[in-house]
C-alpha cells in the first residue's frame, strides 16, 4: 500500500515540473479524423515541404500546418518529404486573422510524442508497482528517471541513507516503487528507498532465523558513528561497536573501517525482540591477554610506547591489545610531579617494570621509577647524624618547614628545633619560603623516608651554662610584659627568653585579673625566684622586689616545710608563708597551674613528635 501522508511531502510545483519535463497539452486531449481538425487533438499528417525553420505538414485540413524545425533532435532521424507522422494541433487561425494567414494551423511533433508516451504509461503503471528506468538528470529536490516518461525521484528516497551526491546515480538504471500518480498534473513520484526497505523487510525475518551466536557472516559497512559502525548483513543491520573492532586501542571507528567496506564479522549477541545484533571483529583472533603473566612476569623490565596521558598517570602499550598504567606515584623516586606530561608524552618509548597483573580485570600496573636506583637507600650514608647541610625552604606548615637538601629529598625542620629560647608559634617567624638555610642533621629514618633537621642545634644550649650563670635567685632584672594569661604574666628578659610572673607574685594583695596590675608592653622590674635548666623555666616575682633578706629567708623556710608536707599545695611561684613553690616538687601530685595554658616539656616533645610523624606522612 502507498502511504499517502508520505508522498505529499514530495510534490513539486507545477512551474518546477513544467520546467523539468516540458509543457504538454490541456487535459481534453482527444482523437479526431483528418477532416475534423481541432485544437489539442493528435492527428496523422504527411510532410510536404522542409526548410531551415519549419516543416510543412498536410493533415487533410483546408490548409497545411507548420512544425518548428528544432523539434527534431540531432541524434534522432531527420524529417523526410512524404513521411507520415503523428502531431498535436496546437492552434487554428480564425477568420479574424489576416487573409494570408487565415486557416493556418500550428502543429507539434514533440508534444504529440510525450502525450502518447504518457497515455501508454498510464495504461501499464499503477501506484505501488515496481518500475525501472534510467536516471537522466538532476533537478530541484531530486532526480528525473526515464521509464518511458520522466518521473520524479526525491533525493530523500534515493537510498535508505541519503547519499552525499545524488548526481552519482545519473546514467544508472535503477528500480523504484511508484508512490503517487497525479493524472491531472501528469507527474509520477517514485521511491527507490521504499523498494529497498520492503525487500529488506522480507529478508529480515528469514535472516534472523538463520543467524546464530558465534557465526561468521559477511556484510557491508553502511554507516559509521563515533561509537561504532553499522554493518548490513543482507537484510538487517548489526552494530560493530568500537570496543569490538580491535584488541588494540583505536580512537575512532574510521581508523578500522570505511563505508561500503565488505567485512567478515562474528555474531556476538542477538536480540530477537528488538531485532538488534551485536557484531565483533577482534573476536576472530585470540585475545592477547591469554598467558599475559607468562609473557610479562612481575618485576621484568620491558619497553613500551606511551599511548595516552591522564592526570593520574600514563597508559603504555606493550603490544597490540595490551596496555598498562604507570601511576603518577610510580614515575619518580624523588621528583614532585604535578602532571605526568612533565616526564612523558604520547609516542614516547620508555622502559617500565611490571609491578602487578590482574588477568581477570585485564589490568597491568607498571612502574618507571623502579628502573632506576632508589636514592633513599643511600640517604643515611650521605647524611649522617650531626652533619651540616644546606638547603632551600620549599614549604611552610604550622609545625615546621620542609627543607630541600637535594632534588626530591626533603628534611623537616620542626618549630621546636628552631630556637633554644624563643617560643615560636609558626615557622614563618624564623624562615621564609625560598630562603637558603644551613641546618644540622638530627636523625634519618630511611625506612619511612624522613630526615629531621635542627637549626638551634647549630649553637650550644644556653640553658646549659649561660642562662643559669646570668640569672640567679634573688637577682633584680628588668623586662617587658609579653603575654597575659589567667594564671600569670610572661615577661621578656631578652630576645627569646621569657620568665613567668605568677598571678600570686604580682602584688601583695590578692589579684583576680593580672590586667588590673600590668598590661602587655609594660616595662617592669622583677626578682628572679628560681632558674630551672631542665624545665627551661625562670620564675619571677614583682611583689618581692622590695623584700629584705630576712623576708626571703623566712619565705624559703616556709617553702621547704611545705614541700615536705603530704598535703598537695597550690603552686604559686612564691616562697612566702602564704604561697607555694613555683615548680612542682618531685614527690608532689599537685597539678601545675601553668598546665592550664602549656604542657610540660616532655608532653610537648611527645606531641610534637606525633604531629611531625603525621604531617610528614601527609606531606609524603
Amino acid at each position: 500500500m502507498v502511504n499517502r501522508n508520505l508522498i505529499r511531502e514530495y510534490d513539486i510545483s507545477d512551474e518546477d515540473w513544467d520546467i523539468a519535463i516540458g509543457e504538454l497539452a490541456e487535459d481534453d486531449i482527444g482523437w479526431l479524423d483528418a477532416t475534423d481538425v481541432d485544437v489539442n487533438q493528435i492527428v496523422e499528417g504527411k510532410i510536404i515541404r522542409i526548410d531551415d525553420e519549419f516543416v510543412l505538414v498536410d493533415v487533410g485540413y483546408k490548409s497545411e500546418g507548420t512544425i518548428a524545425r528544432d523539434e527534431w533532435e540531432e541524434e534522432e532521424p531527420q524529417p523526410e518529404i512524404g513521411q507520415v507522422i503523428r502531431v498535436l494541433v496546437e492552434d487554428v487561425e480564425d477568420s479574424q486573422s489576416p487573409l494570408e494567414e487565415r486557416g493556418m494551423i500550428v502543429l507539434s511533433k514533440r508534444k504529440a510524442e510525450k502525450i502518447e508516451k504518457w497515455m501508454k504509461v498510464m495504461e501499464t503503471v499503477h501506484e505501488g508497482d515496481v518500475i525501472s528506468g534510467e536516471a537522466v538528470r538532476k533537478i530541484k529536490g531530486g532526480l528525473l528517471v526515464d521509464i518511458g516518461v520522466n518521473v520524479f525521484l526525491p533525493a530523500s528516497q534515493v537510498d535508505i541513507r541519503r547519499p552525499h551526491d545524488i548526481g552519482e546515480y545519473i546514467g544508472k538504471t535503477i528500480e523504484c516503487m511508484v508512490l503517487k500518480i497525479d493524472e491531472a498534473r501528469r507527474n509520477i513520484v517514485v521511491s527507490r528507498r521504499s523498494l529497498i526497505e520492503a525487500q529488506r523487510e522480507e529478508k529480515k525475518s528469514d535472516l534472523l532465523r538463520e543467524l546464530e551466536v558465534g557465526q561468521l557472516r559477511k556484510g557491508m559497512v553502511k554507516n559509521i558513528a563515533d561509537f561504532g559502525a553499522f554493518v548490513d548483513l543482507g537484510g538487517i543491520d548489526g552494530l560493530l561497536h568500537i570496543t569490538d573492532m580491535s584488541w588494540g586501542r583505536i580512537n575512532h571507528p574510521s581508523e578500522m573501517v570505511k563505508i561500503d567496506d565488505e567485512l567478515e564479522v562474528q555474531i556476538l549477541h542477538i536480540d530477537y525482540e528488538k531485532e538488534k545484533i551485536a557484531l565483533g571483529l577482534k573476536q576472530k583472533s585470540a585475545s592477547p591477554w591469554e598467558n599475559v603473566a607468562g609473557k610479562y612476569p612481575v618485576n621484568s623490565v620491558i619497553k613500551g610506547t606511551v599511548v595516552n596521558v591522564m592526570s593520574y598517570g600514563a597508559f603504555v602499550k606493550l603490544e597490540d591489545g595490551i596496555e598498562g598504567l604507570v601511576h603518577i606515584s610510580e614515575m619518580s623516586w624523588t621528583k614532585r610531579i604535578s602532571h605526568p606530561n612533565e616526564l612523558v608524552n604520547i609516542d614516547d618509548v620508555i622502559d617500565v617494570v611490571v609491578l602487578r597483573i590482574d588477568e581477570q580485570k585485564q589490568e597491568i600496573s607498571l612502574g618507571m621509577k623502579q628502573t632506576q636506583d632508589n636514592p633513599w637507600e643511600r640517604v643515611a650514608d650521605r647524611y649522617p647524624t650531626d652533619q651540616l647541610v644546606k638547603g632551600k625552604v620549599r614549604n611552610l606548615t604550622n609545625y615546621g618547614a620542609f627543607i630541600e637538601i637535594e632534588e626530591g629529598i626533603d628534611g623537616l625542620l620542626h618549630v621546636s628545633d628552631m630556637s633554644w629560647t624563643r617560643k615560636i608559634s609558626h615557622p614563618s617567624e624564623v624562615v621564609e619560603k625560598g630562603q637558603e638555610v644551613e641546618c644540622k642533621v638530627l636523625s634519618v629514618d630511611q625506612e619511612r623516608r624522613r630526615i629531621a633537621l635542627g637549626l638551634k642545634q647549630m649553637d650550644e644550649d644556653p640553658w646549659a651554662t649561660d642562662i643559669p650563670n646570668r640569672y640567679q635567685q634573688g637577682q633584680l632584672v628588668n623586662g617587658k610584659v609579653t603575654k597575659i594569661t589567667n594564671f600569670g604574666v610572661f615577661v621578656g628578659l631578652e630576645d627569646g627568653l621569657e620568665g613567668l610572673l605568677h598571678i600570686s607574685e604580682l602584688a601583695d594583695h590578692k589579684v583576680e585579673n593580672p590586667q588590673e596590675v600590668v598590661n602587655v608592653g609594660d616595662d617592669i622590674e622583677v626578682k628572679v625566684l628560681r632558674v630551672d635548666s631542665e624545665e627551661r623555666k625562670i620564675g619571677l616575682s614583682r611583689k618581692r622586689v622590695e623584700w629584705a633578706a630576712e623576708d626571703e629567708a623566712a619565705a624559703e623556710a616556709a617553702e621547704a616545710e611545705a614541700a615536705k608536707s603530704e598535703t598537695p599545695m597550690e603552686l604559686k611561684g612564691g616562697i612566702g608563708s602564704d604561697s607555694g613553690p613555683l615548680f612542682k616538687p618531685a614527690s608532689s601530685e599537685t597539678e601545675d597551674a601553668e598546665s592550664d595554658d602549656t604542657a610540660s616539656t616532655e608532653e610537648l616533645d611527645e606531641a610534637d613528635e606525633e604531629n611531625t610523624v603525621k604531617a610528614a606522612e601527609q606531606e609524603s
